[in-house]
């Protein structure tokens, strides 16, 4: 038969084309770096417009120039700070306006990798994006550095469900796509690959380096082509630390963990005491102004990200009580911009906090009786890295931030050492950066971007046996017998007189020659009170099998109705045989 496909109707070749290329993306890796540089282009585009919005509403409320940093002007009256808290009424209205069509929370792109495949939607985008540039661009001490990643993260997730790719290349695409933007506002590929690597996907795998490069790359180009001004670090580094110098920096990375985890708790306890004082939440973000007002009144360094006061302070050589004043001032200021409500990340902000933590941290040692003195510029970088390690995450990213805004290999292997300690310090003891402490405050049990999703899917009732024998627990142990003979059920789950759960009866029990026959089956009843929920996942459903040494237990509902009964050899095959599919898919030996 001739072959007539090519006559169809035009308005089906589209259709054509796309099947053509979801299959294309699924056989060949060369396509998915392809999709990434498409990806990466609209990453950079995106950082570069939603940049220039926000700087655009900085300049025109307080009438700084277009090469100026809010936190950089020297003073500002009072009566343009009143713009403050009138951007946190347009924020909190806005955000008020979104909760009365929505029931559920925005998701970003950490939780979107971690537990849906990188499933990101537009509008859940779009208002976190919307969010996060009025509140940077009222001037709320925050950075859009979540925008970014928001929006690049989202551009790959609407290009991924599109072409339906499978869950681990879309969560590649994902990590892709919030990197590339990131990268492009920094105007550093390295920074953005690893921003993807270690705090969207969560790991390194060989199938997603050229991807992730190819996205980092494509929107650093574009970006700068689309005249975008990046945000240059520019800190001249002095001379290279020696063996005595990394171990002073190491002692700033320890100092630098404590710190970050004290911000974060700050943060979390600010949220938890609004809360508590049942201000509204159309209003929060305008009182929150209102005080971020007050603090911006005594250094104007406070507002935004930090971008212009993190030069201004190096340039002038504050002395270390001013510094710990500014230092002080930010973090009260970020933390009352966070708890009231106001929208967007710390990532520069950490940077800037860390840059004057570097600086304290060397003027003190100045004042000890110490022979080796650290360089303020070079512990203002350490502290940077530090710092942004133990609020972000991610010690490669914040110590390649450093390397390409210096390019001084051995002040950035400085930084990294004192990042990965900070780092382990922090994931030691505290355990969570801040977007996944923030996600556990909310009941999530995400501590990185590692892809948990399928284990949350995975729960008792999706793997439980949904016929399990069942007899009245009031039975005699005689009539028992006769029902269900040895060999004919290894447990039976008893139920009351409300036919709700009330125990497992193991067969051979019953059995016993020193059981009483006449005596009721209620008896012999083990794991009383020890059930599953249907919702429990595979993880929390083997540690409740390993800590209480049950071999099967009974799946029940909020009323004790028996669902089903699950045994622990079956949970233990199933997880197993699950992550072994993970991991070739990772791998790329998995086959559709």
């Amino acid at each position: 038969m001739i072959d007539v496909s090519f006559l169809a109707p035009p308005k089906r070749w589209p259709v054509r084309l796309l099947g053509a290329f979801r299959r294309r993306m699924r056989a060949s890796e060369l396509w998915l770096i392809t999709l990434s540089v498409a990806v990466g282009g609209a990453g950079g585009l995106l950082a570069v417009a939603q940049g220039r919005i926000a700087h655009g509403l900085q300049s025109l409320l307080y009438r700084i120039g277009e090469a100026d940093h809010l936190s950089a002007v020297g003073h500002i009256p009072i009566g343009r700070l009143a713009w403050l808290p009138f951007g946190g009424l347009v924020l909190g209205l806005f955000t008020w306006l979104v909760a009365r069509r929505r029931s559920t929370g925005l998701v970003d792109v950490v939780e979107a990798n971690a537990l849906h495949g990188g499933v990101l939607g537009l509008a859940d985008s779009a208002i976190v994006c919307v969010q996060t540039i009025i509140s940077n661009g009222f001037g709320a001490s925050v950075g859009l550095e979540a925008a970014y990643a928001q929006a690049g993260g989202a551009a790959a997730s609407f290009a991924g469900q599109r072409l339906r790719l499978r869950r681990h290349d879309m969560r590649i695409l994902v990590g892709a796509g919030a990197g590339a933007a990131l990268g492009a506002a920094f105007g550093a590929p390295l920074t953005g690959a690893f921003y993807a690597f270690e705090i969207v996907i969560g790991s390194y795998t060989p199938s997603a380096i050229a991807p992730v490069a190819a996205a980092c790359l494509t929107a650093v180009l574009t970006a700068r082509g689309a005249g975008g001004l990046p945000y240059s670090i520019e800190i001249k580094t002095q001379h290279a630390p020696d063996a005595i110098g990394y171990a002073l920096y190491s002692g700033l990375g320890l100092i630098s963990a404590l710190v970050g985890v004290t911000i974060m708790r700050l943060v979390a306890a600010a949220e938890r005491i609004v809360r508590r004082v049942a201000i509204p939440a159309l209003i929060r973000p305008a009182l929150g102004g209102m005080l971020l007002g007050g603090v911006a009144m005594v250094s104007p360094q406070v507002l935004s990200a930090g971008h212009g006061a993190l030069h201004l302070d190096l340039a002038v050589g504050m002395p270390i009580a001013i510094l710990a004043i500014v230092l002080l001032l930010k973090i009260t200021a970020s933390i009352i911009s966070l708890g009231f409500g106001f929208r967007g990340g710390l990532f520069f902000a950490s940077l800037f906090l860390g840059s004057l933590l570097g600086q304290i941290y060397a003027g003190l040692l100045d004042l000890t009786p110490l022979t080796e003195k650290l360089a303020p510029e070079n512990a203002a970088l350490v502290g940077m890295a530090a710092l942004a390690v133990s609020i972000v995450g991610g010690p490669l990213t914040m110590s390649f931030l450093v390397l390409e805004a210096t390019g001084d290999f051995g002040v950035a292997a400085a930084a990294l050492s004192a990042a990965l300690i900070a780092s382990t310090v922090v994931r030691e003891r505290f355990g969570y950066s801040f977007s996944t402490w923030r996600l556990h405050l909310r009941g999530e049990t995400i501590r990185s971007a590692r892809d948990i999703g399928w284990v949350k899917s995975l729960t008792a009732g999706k793997m439980m046996r949904p016929d399990p024998q069942t007899v009245a627990a009031a039975t005699r142990v005689e009539a028992f017998r006769q029902r269900f003979p040895l060999g004919s059920a290894t447990r039976v789950l008893l139920l009351d007189e409300d036919a709700r759960y009330a125990g497992v009866l193991v067969t051979a029990d019953a059995f016993q020659e020193s059981t009483d026959p006449q005596a009721e089956v209620a008896s012999l009843a083990i794991h009383k009170d020890l059930t599953l929920a249907p919702d429990m996942d595979v993880e929390a459903v083997m540690r409740t099998f390993e800590d209480e040494g049950a071999d099967e237990l009974a799946v029940v509902d909020a009323e004790r109705r028996v669902l089903g009964l699950l045994a622990e050899a079956y949970v233990v095959r199933r997880y197993a045989g699950e992550l072994e599919r993970r991991q070739l898919e990772i791998y790329g030996e998995a086959k559709d």
